[in-house]
Formats: C-alpha cells, structure tokens, sequence
C-alpha cells in the first residue's frame, strides 16, 4: 500500500509539472514589461456555431475551425495541438465554457486562465478517465508540491456537452461544472497567498496528446498511457464562452514586481486606478478606470455570475495547454 501511494504521490506531480505554465513572453515579477490588453467591458460572449465566431480569438496552434457543433479542435497527426487564446486578459471574473471533450487514450481537453507571471487556473480532462475531470492551479510558476489538483467526477464529458465555470475574485476561486460548485480555493489556503492566481489572465482553450511517446514517462503516466495515432482523429468542441470581467479595463500594468494583486493598475483614456486604492463599484463602463476596488464589489458581482450560472447560461472550462519542452518545440503556446 505505501509503495503504491508513492507511485501516486511521484505520478501526481510529475503530472503537475507537465501541465504548470513553464514560459512566458515577459514575466512582470522579473522585468518591466508592456501593459496586457485588457477585456474593456463588463460581459463578453461568444457562440462558436455562428460563422465568422473564430475572427476575434488567435489561433495559435492550429487546426481549429467553425462547424454547427462550435469550434472544433482537431487532432489529425502527432504532434498537433490546437489551441486558440483570447486577444485581452481579465482582471478577476467569471468564465464559463460549454464544451464537449475529446476522446481518445492520453487526450487532454483544457482550458486556462494564464498570466505573465506564471499565474495559472486549470480544467483538465484526460480522456482515459472518461468519468472524471480535474481542476488545478499555480501561481507565479511555483510546482513544488503535489496537493493543488482535484479530480471530480462529471458524466459522459466527451459525449454531452457541459458548461466549466470558473469565479475568481481576490478572496477565493470556485470550479462549477454546469452551475454546481465542485471546489473552493481560499487565497489564504494556496501557501498563505503567495500561491494564489491573483494578476490579469488570458484565457485559453485546447487539446494536446500527453500520452505522445516523446512526452516524459510521468506525463505519459498522468495521462492514462501512450496515445495511439492510429486512432485519430481526436477532437474537442468548444460550443460558446462567456465571461464577465470584474474589473473591466483597457490595460492592467503591474506597479511593481510583487505580482500581487493590489499592485495592478487598470488603465484607461482617461485616468487608472488599481484595487488597492480605488473606491468600490462595480461599473462596467471601460472609460472610468474604476470598475471595482475591494473584495465587496467583486463579491457581488461573483454573486450575480453565480446566479446567470445556476440559471442556464453556462459555458464549459478546460486546463493546462502548457505541456512539455517537445511541445514548445514545435511552437505550442508562443505569444
């Protein structure tokens, strides 16, 4: 029995290492550097069977294209993952994506929330474990340890469609798969904080073979074993996303080199503010620079994106796209 929980204990961070962010363009906690784009308005969605749906996102490993079904996300070959990324990061927020998973041993069907200091929110599923998907994070690249993913069990993921939610505000993260809670994470419970996503995030959305046999043993492990090619193709569809950001803005620069959240400053035309020194509301007009300042304001407004979840309108979230040095070899994730 120890000798097995071992090998639990060895798999679980392997796993954990292969699927943490592992490269950024340009880490704020480092160096100075640019602004990140930021989602300007207060809600955003999209319906990925309507034509035309893909134009506003970077495809950044293809192939993904639009069908009736939504966007779909298509393994072909070895060595393919595809990917898309949002043009703008949220400042703390509430994503929901509707999708439905890929099939296929060592397949993994994700979404992310990823910033450029290595913040990281994850949904994964691996679909050798058909019944089950997981929740993760990491913040400012830490991977130390083996204690931050979950696994929940949800019902034919790669045949239904269902709706991930992520909620995330400075005080605490939910995963909710179609409206219904599955996991909270307290700031104070990821390493007192210092391990808590706390800085503004893209959101990304992909599949990718963790059983590919160029892959490392424990991501190979992690992934349920080796994928076989012969069974493509492998393919995800990704029916809509919505999100509302909590601190709406046209760029979030970091003040500092803490990475933590109180130092963000959400730029706009006209002035800037940053949560730490900004009066509470929770406007959604872009040109204040003020959208939201203190932990009521972004708790009432999870409040309210609760409630649009429970109500039906829902989206579907997936995990890591971050995988291993071959994957960044052929250019995965580079933006």
């Amino acid at each position: 029995m120890k000798s097995y929980l071992k090998w639990a204990a060895v798999t679980l961070a392997a796993a954990q290492l292969a699927t943490a962010q592992t490269y950024t363009s340009c880490n704020p906690t480092k160096k100075t550097c640019p602004s990140d784009k930021g989602l300007d308005k207060w809600e955003y969605s999209v319906d990925f069977t309507e034509s035309g749906s893909l134009d506003a996102w970077n495809i950044t490993a293809k192939p993904v294209t639009q069908t009736s079904l939504g966007a779909k996300f298509e393994i072909a070959e070895e060595g393919e993952a595809p990917t898309i990324a949002s043009e703008w990061y949220i400042f703390f927020g509430h994503v929901d994506v509707k999708l439905r998973a890929a099939n296929g041993t060592g397949i993994i069907s994700t979404y992310i929330l990823e910033s450029g200091d290595l913040d990281e929110i994850d949904w994964e599923q691996v679909s050798t474990y058909d019944q089950e998907i997981q929740t993760d994070y990491f913040g400012k690249g830490n991977t130390t340890g083996w204690d931050r993913a979950t696994t929940v069990n949800v019902t034919n993921p790669e045949t239904e469609f269902h709706t991930y939610s992520i909620d995330w505000t400075e005080e605490r993260i939910e995963w909710l798969i179609d409206g219904e809670l599955v996991r909270t994470l307290k700031y104070e419970d990821a390493n007192g904080g210092k391990d808590f996503p706390q800085t503004p995030s893209l959101l990304k959305i992909g599949i990718w073979a963790g059983g590919d046999s160029s892959n490392s043993e424990g991501t190979i492990e992690w992934a349920g074993g080796e994928t076989d090619f012969d069974d493509v193709p492998f393919v995800m569809y990704v029916e809509s996303v919505k999100v509302i950001n909590y601190n709406p803005a046209q760029y979030y620069k970091y003040s500092d080199k803490t990475g933590d959240y109180s130092s963000i400053k959400m730029l706009n035309s006209s002035s800037s503010s940053s949560l730490s020194n900004t009066s509470s509301s929770s406007s959604s007009s872009s040109s204040s620079g003020s959208s939201s300042s203190s932990s009521s304001s972004s708790s009432s407004a999870s409040a309210s994106a609760s409630s649009y979840a429970t109500s039906g309108g829902s989206v579907i979230y997936s995990s890591a796209l971050v995988v291993s040095m071959v994957a960044f070899a052929v250019g995965i994730f580079q933006f």
